[in-house]
């Protein structure tokens, strides 16, 4: 252990004691008690009770008001009490104290605390604080000195001696933080992740430290991403299906989108629908889909490999997470809400509370139906949005704004989206109160069980409210329509909405894309910058003084008396959650949005920073927690990723037009080409064959009259034999749907599999350097047993009747 002549002689920083000459460690706030006495002395202890007049009694009071004054009273003694063994008990560890109760804060005290060198020391030897002991120059040695000054201008700015000080001052470390991590202006730098970890302990740098793995890991992911977009905006001009859609002499007739207010529209409408979609749905995301299934397994390893990295320069090997039981606690705060706490309290003291299943089984069910009625109230807001959708486009159909007209697929599409932004966003804040209430609830006994319970309901929640317009569209939109002549309706006279001629793909892309821009930019940013800043200025509304005493009342303020004033800590799981659900946005659709890990890329670049502002300047310093892994966050993510291939599969088979595409050009092209892939698709109506009052009400609309329509689907033509069943195209098309989705889900996730078995979890660096520290462990142990041996075996060798030798300094000198 260094002394502290061998640290670097640094600068004057941060509060000292009163004497200026100890520097503060360690800030304590506690609430000091007004004073009581004339209560205690009117209401108590007959010897000090003070009356108005030597004949007039004291008032008489409520014996149960007195009883609870009892109760106050004596719990304040007894937090009094505790308070003082706590700081004996520090003084007895060799801390030094100071309080400061004359503060500028009314009812706060601080009790500042200051660790002596040699206590530092001590408690590095028990915590066994690894220091480097030799450099080993060597060729890797070599390799890797010339990689770090390569990569020299991509690190902070940080001296390994000012990051060893920080480890036993502190409050040094905020500046530094500040410089080199909590700002924009180091946004392409490498985290200080041994800094963090050091300031905010082991488990907020685990959170920091996956962050930037995985923003690093969405480099590749958004490259390869553009290039498949590029790829598609390259190929739009050769697209075949696109070409004959936008052709103006395929004089296409379609079938009305809408009863009676829509009438007979031309295919080649739709030719800016299906270009757009041909940037998104085309050969290229097929390989793009099997390329993030592999990337998520990358990713999955990367990270075990990085965090048994960190367990081990951490030295968290060996450690163990205690689990604390809480259920006291716990019962307590749910009690009190209903106005309990008085009887829990007396009932504890006495030890005869003990929960037991059929005591947490009214928790559980309520929680059960709670979220089951939850996920049906965010179905219900999705068909509410499907309702809109039908209705809005029927009202601008009907309208006589030639403009309002035009755009109708447009406006409903991108209207709808914004809804569904705005209803996710209100929703999250809601599941997430609710999460904690039954979590609370259910009283788990430990903090860790507590903390793994309210994350499971948080994420069915709000993955469910993210998701669930993206699986209608995705899955479900075009499905249950019918044809021209058999709608399926709902709620009357409400027909099932259809997707455009190139598929739903289209849609699916812009709502997931309004949703995850709006999510980070609105959810994760704007209310992470904004919120804080609201609520400064309304603590400066509230304040008497105007903003020059403001200004100059901070001026006299102490450093902690300052920190005193920042927002509570609030925990990590919403700092997750918002990762895992991006997670999500980026694995499970990417066939339909190869950009989005683009998007995700750029959002990360902004949260780290943010984050780190927010850690270091605007929330109250954490208590350091230890932990060896993220938790149950890394099983959240592998399932994810598990998930994601199926989706994917379905995504390419059945919402986009990979596989008819594929089907038309090796079975049904005369060619072996692409040309008359869309009248292919297209089915016949005879408009004679409408059921009453649904026909439209302008059938002349195009200029002539219409006798054959044409609507998207597989079904047998008016003249058939069977007309309007589904064709032996369609079973066809749908058997290598299926075929398609089980070849690439066992494809994938066995080269998945593969790739997940030839990386190691533990890097062999890392791995080799254990076993050497197991190996010289062994031989040291060996050693101490051989001189134990030594020294009974001399002891057993010497006549008991011979006196033992004397020690050197007692025999006589021969001189």
């Amino acid at each position: 252990m260094p002394s502290p002549h061998d640290l670097p002689t640094c600068p004057k920083q941060g509060p000292t004691f009163q004497d200026g000459q100890r520097r503060v460690d360690y800030v304590l706030t506690y609430h000091i008690q007004k004073p009581q006495s004339f209560r205690r002395k009117t209401s108590h202890f007959g010897d000090y009770r003070i009356l108005r007049s030597r004949d007039t009694p004291p008032p008489k009071e409520d014996p149960e008001v007195a009883a609870h004054k009892h109760r106050l009273d004596y719990h304040e003694d007894d937090k009094r009490f505790r308070q003082t063994e706590f700081e004996d008990n520090l003084r007895e560890m060799g801390l030094e104290l100071e309080k400061d109760e004359g503060n500028k804060i009314p009812g706060i005290g601080f009790l500042k605390i200051h660790a002596p060198w040699n206590v530092l020391c001590r408690e590095a030897e028990f915590m066994k604080l690894k220091m480097p002991t030799k450099k080993v120059c060597d060729v890797v040695e070599r390799i890797n000195l010339f990689i770090r000054k390569a990569t020299a201008p991509l690190h902070p700015k940080v001296e390994p001696n000012r990051a060893q000080n920080m480890l036993f001052y502190p409050l040094l470390s905020c500046q530094i933080l500040y410089d080199e991590w909590a700002s924009y202006s180091v946004f392409y730098k490498y985290q200080p992740i041994g800094l963090i970890r050091k300031y905010f302990g082991e488990k907020i740098g685990l959170y920091f430290a996956w962050l930037g793995v995985y923003t690093q890991m969405l480099i590749p992911a958004a490259i390869v991403g553009a290039i498949v977009f590029l790829y598609g905006c390259a190929t739009v001009d050769n697209d075949i299906p696109s070409m004959e859609i936008c052709d103006p002499r395929n004089n296409i007739t379609m079938c009305p989108l809408c009863d009676r207010a829509c009438s007979y529209w031309k295919l080649k409408t739709a030719c800016g629908t299906a270009r757009a979609s041909h940037l998104f749905d085309n050969p290229a995301t097929v390989f793009f889909s099997i390329f993030m299934a592999l990337w998520a397994a990358m990713f999955m390893e990367h990270w075990k490999r990085r965090q048994m990295r960190l367990n081990y320069i951490w030295d968290l090997t060996g450690f163990e997470e205690e689990e604390i039981d809480t259920t006291a606690c716990l019962l307590l705060y749910v009690c009190s809400y209903f106005s309990l706490d008085y009887v829990l309290i007396t009932l504890f003291q006495e030890k005869k509370v003990k929960l037991t299943c059929t005591d947490r089984a009214p928790a559980y069910m309520t929680g059960l139906f709670t979220m089951l009625i939850m996920v049906g109230v965010t179905f219900a807001v999705v068909f509410g949005v499907i309702l809109y959708r039908i209705s809005i486009k029927a009202a601008l159909h009907m309208s006589s704004n030639p403009t309002a007209r035009t755009n109708i697929r447009a406006t409903v599409k991108g209207t709808a989206a914004v809804i569904n932004l705005v209803i996710i966003i209100i929703m999250d804040e809601v599941y997430g109160a609710l999460a904690r209430w039954l979590t609370l609830l259910e009283v788990p006994k430990t903090d860790k069980s507590f903390e793994e319970r309210l994350i499971i309901k948080t994420f069915v929640l709000k993955f469910a409210n993210a998701f669930s317009p993206i699986v209608y569209l995705a899955f479900f939109r075009g499905r249950m329509v019918g044809r021209p002549g058999d709608y399926v309706y709902v709620i009357g006279s409400y027909r099932m909405e259809e997707c455009a001629h190139a598929g739903c793909l289209m849609e699916l892309c812009i709502q997931l894309c309004i949703t995850m821009l709006g999510k980070q930019l609105i959810q994760n940013n704007l209310f992470e910058i904004g919120i804080p800043k609201i609520k400064k200025l309304i603590r400066r509304r509230k304040s008497d003084m105007d903003s020059q005493q403001q200004e100059d009342y901070n001026m006299t303020l102490q450093r902690h008396e300052k920190d005193h004033f920042l927002g509570p800590f609030v925990g990590l799981s919403p700092e997750y959650m918002e990762m895992i659900i991006q997670f999500g946005m980026v694995t499970l659709f990417v066939a339909s949005f190869p950009l989005a890990p683009l998007f995700a890329l750029l959002n990360n670049i902004i949260e780290i920073r943010l984050d780190a502002k927010k850690f270091v300047t605007e929330v109250r310093r954490p208590i350091a927690a230890r932990a060896k892994d993220i938790g149950i966050w890394y099983n959240l993510l592998r399932g994810l990723s598990k998930v994601a291939v199926i989706v994917n599969a379905f995504v390419i088979s059945f919402t986009s037009d990979f596989i008819p595409r594929l089907v038309y050009q090796y079975m049904y092209s005369p060619d072996g080409s692409m040309h008359g892939f869309v009248n292919h698709t297209l089915s016949y109506f005879n408009v004679s064959d409408f059921q009453p009052g649904t026909a439209p009400l302008q059938p002349m609309h195009l200029g002539y009259e219409v006798q054959i329509c044409r609507y998207k689907d597989y079904r047998e033509t008016p003249w058939s034999n069977t007309p309007y069943d589904l064709s032996k195209e369609f079973w066809a098309i749908l058997a290598c749907r299926l075929a398609f989705v089980v070849v690439f889900q066992n494809v994938v996730m066995l080269m998945s599999d593969f790739v997940d078995w030839l990386i190691p979890d533990i890097p062999k660096d890392i791995s080799l350097q254990i076993h050497k520290e197991k190996v010289l462990m062994v031989e040291l142990f060996m050693k101490e047993e051989e001189g134990k041996k030594l020294l009974r075996d001399s002891h057993a060798n010497q006549s008991p009747l011979q006196p033992r030798s004397r020690p050197a300094s007692h025999t006589p000198s021969n001189c």
